[in-house]
């Protein structure tokens, strides 16, 4: 479908102009093998529009920053190809929950930053290991890969757009919230227990409030597994109350 003309209908705002107001705005550019998203944007902005405000970093899917509502879903549009769709109209939307800074641009990374001073998302270490000067001890390696599996978050914030609960109730921690707490809960490293981890998640703005409609697990462009690591959470956190 190379050579094709792609039209991209794109979310236009800038909340900090006085009297602007939202609209879609169309755009034509013409298809080239392999196109993706992010590279059709910045040729709109390089030959069309230097105006319009979209976020990268990495262009490799490993810095979350070109997160976006494609054709109705969030997704990296740096791993999104334009040949994906059919009949080469493309819609851009910013993700929904954020703070917008403009256009297709949001403030993720305010988001994440105040969730992890609200759940304390870093490691507690237990009073043995908190010399300095302490030799820390050889992880097992099946550990080891299980943390290594959660940390591969790029916190894109595509599982916060995604998920229906948190569209609704704005204090709801979202799939990222959990899955960053269940790194911490599997680390045999961290000081605190299920129960210290219940007072922070064991509520309905944390696991409880969850309902499985699986828009986290659907989107998530690493695949990260976040219904297995909820469920896990929830059963931890009920034994609690046993």
């Amino acid at each position: 479908m190379s050579g094709r003309t792609l039209t991209f209908r794109i979310f236009r705002y800038d909340p900090q102009q006085a009297g602007d107001k939202p609209q879609m705005v169309d755009y034509q550019l013409q298809e080239t093998p392999g196109m993706t998203v992010f590279i059709a944007l910045n040729h709109l902005r390089e030959e069309q529009d230097p105006s319009l405000q979209f976020d990268f970093v990495c262009r490799a899917g490993i810095c979350g920053s070109c997160a976006m509502v494609i054709n109705g879903f969030p997704t990296l549009a740096c791993r999104t190809l334009t040949a994906k769709y059919p009949d080469g109209l493309i819609t851009l939307m910013p993700l929904p929950g954020f703070e917008l800074i403009g256009d297709l641009s949001v403030n993720t990374g305010k988001f994440m930053r105040e969730l992890a001073e609200r759940l304390k998302l870093w490691l507690h270490p237990k009073p043995d290991q908190q010399d300095i000067h302490h030799l820390e001890a050889p992880m097992d390696p099946e550990e080891a890969a299980r943390l290594y599996e959660l940390e591969r978050c790029v916190e894109c914030g595509v599982c916060v757009s995604a998920c229906a609960t948190k569209q609704m109730r704005d204090t709801f921690v979202g799939a990222v919230g959990m899955m960053k707490i269940a790194r911490f809960e599997l680390d045999s490293r961290d000081a605190r227990s299920a129960e210290d981890f219940y007072h922070v998640i064991g509520n309905q703005d944390g696991v409880f409030g969850c309902m499985t409609l699986l828009g986290c697990q659907d989107n998530c462009p690493k695949d990260l597994p976040h219904m297995q690591q909820i469920a896990y959470l929830r059963r931890k956190m009920a034994s609690t109350l046993l």
